[in-house]
């Protein structure tokens, strides 16, 4: 090999290590999200179906996605590594006192971001736990009080357009097949509302109403970015393309993005 060919091999193998350091940076995971996820009961469905479709989403925007099945790892220490928070329908008892401890933190001192879904406003005494009076203020200061057990499409109505959680998203959309909560006082004088549910379109009807019914809001009270969805129920949630607008901003969002 002469001089002018080992230069070029040499020039050539530098390139390609470069780019594929360039790469591999390219790769690495920008954050690290936390899953609380409930498994295995009537939410299943929808929970595999969003993992799954989180999955992807994580992969295309360069994230690190941890699934949680409970509480006994949270503590200050474990939250630090997490930029987001999602309670994927895991309810708010079965928390250790630890745990507990360490989400108040994350949230009320803004250490990260949280995204909650349906059975996170499950508040009351379930299972011989009682009602986490915190958790419950974070939500508007709302108690559990009902639901649609049949369950219901309806049309959500978005009332601050403006806000990141709704960019790209219709003035109003549908939702299929969703387990309605009703709660025992309207949370919209402690939150702020970015969408509600129209009661008047639910199929079947259902004499189960509020009346005025949130159904996506913020808790501008904290100092951590955080988003509850009511809807979280079925499966097929995950074939809605507002949906899925939604629940990506919401992580980005949380993100700091």
């Amino acid at each position: 090999m002469n001089r002018f060919t080992y230069l070029l091999v040499l020039l050539l193998m530098t390139a390609f290590s470069f780019q594929a350091m360039a790469s591999q940076k390219g790769n690495a995971p920008k954050y690290k999200v936390l899953v609380l996820a409930e498994r295995g009961d009537q939410h299943e469905g929808f929970t595999a179906a969003a993992l799954s479709w989180l999955k992807d989403f994580a992969a295309s925007h360069q994230f690190e996605v941890t699934e949680l099945t409970s509480t006994e790892k949270i503590d200050e220490e474990f939250l630090s590594h997490y930029k987001v928070f999602i309670q994927l329908n895991f309810p708010p008892y079965r928390w250790s006192d630890k745990s507990k401890a360490a989400f108040v933190k994350y949230i009320e001192e803004g250490r990260g971001g949280w995204v909650g879904f349906h059975h996170a406003t499950l508040l009351g005494d379930f299972d011989g736990y009682p009602m986490w009076q915190w958790f419950s203020t974070f939500m508007g200061g709302i108690k559990f009080k009902d639901y649609i057990a049949a369950k219901a499409t309806a049309t959500v109505r978005v009332e601050d357009a403006a806000h990141p959680v709704m960019k790209n998203v219709p003035a109003s959309f549908s939702i299929p097949n969703d387990e309605w909560y009703t709660f025992d006082k309207n949370p919209r004088p402690n939150v702020h509302v970015l969408a509600n549910v129209d009661e008047s379109t639910y199929k079947p009807d259902s004499d189960i109403k509020m009346g005025d019914h949130p159904a996506i809001w913020t808790n501008e009270k904290m100092k951590a970015r955080n988003v509850y969805f009511l809807m979280g129920h079925d499966a097929t949630l995950l074939q809605t393309a507002e949906f899925k607008t939604m629940f990506g901003n919401a992580i980005l969002w949380a993100a700091g993005k």
